[in-house]
């Protein structure tokens, strides 16, 4: 017979404070009674009364939650349950020189994890417009650059700007919109790729390469030209 395996003491949330415990057990609330976006929620004296606390408490944690947008008040009706905007919230603190350095290489590598992973919807919801502007990107950079191996950060941003863009997806293109100040403070900070960076096989992939196998590649093809394009910033990260 199998002994039955013992667990260990899950340790009380100790240092939540009264209006923490509250503003959960309200967010809990919300969820047990299935209220969705629109639905009217208790007036602060019910909640003061059922969870047993001040008016005070009740009010502070309904303000930390009009605060991240899962409750405002509406004219007649009073507080009702929103539909939060998640990346609203995130605009409000994503700021470069508020963050530390661990953050912003996290964030600078979450930028290259999109850039991999972005090649089905690309190939999916290209159209022929998003090639010709693509193409037109590329020629001003075949224009204006002298240095072929390297790639400027104006253009870089200028090209995968329109990479997510051409998604159609309004939170990945926020978020992209979000991460610019942080890949630009990352270059600033680290420097961009190096003159004589020695690629694989000693072969840069342009923008050039990227737009020529949107047009005939496939996804796979695509995400293996984008990892080999990325190169210099995965050997800095990895």
């Amino acid at each position: 017979m199998t002994a039955k395996k013992k667990f260990k003491k899950i340790e009380p949330l100790k240092n939540l404070s009264l209006v923490d415990k509250v503003e959960l057990r309200i967010v809990e609330f919300f969820k047990e009674n299935d209220l969705v976006p629109g639905d009217a929620i208790p007036k602060e004296l019910d909640f003061a009364a059922s969870l047993g606390v001040s008016r005070t408490v009740i009010r502070e944690a309904i303000l930390r939650l009009r605060t991240l947008g899962l409750v405002e008040s509406k004219k007649h009706r009073g507080m009702i349950l929103t539909k939060p905007d998640v990346m609203s919230n995130m605009e409000r603190v994503l700021d470069p020189k508020l963050l530390g350095n661990k953050t912003l290489k996290n964030l600078f590598e979450l930028r290259l994890i999109l850039e991999m992973g972005m090649a089905d919807i690309l190939f999916a919801r290209k159209t022929e417009a998003d090639i010709g502007v693509l193409e037109e990107i590329v020629q001003k950079e075949e224009e204006e650059d002298t240095v072929k191996n390297s790639f400027s950060l104006d253009k870089e941003i200028a090209f995968h700007g329109k990479l997510y863009d051409m998604s159609n997806n309004v939170t990945l293109q926020r978020f992209h919109v979000l991460l610019l100040p942080v890949f630009e403070f990352v270059h600033d900070q680290k420097g961009g790729v190096e003159k004589d960076y020695k690629y694989l096989n000693n072969k840069f992939i342009s923008h050039r390469d990227l737009l020529d196998n949107l047009k005939v590649g496939t996804p796979e093809t695509f995400r293996s030209a984008m990892r080999r394009h990325l190169e210099p910033h995965f050997d800095k990260i990895l």
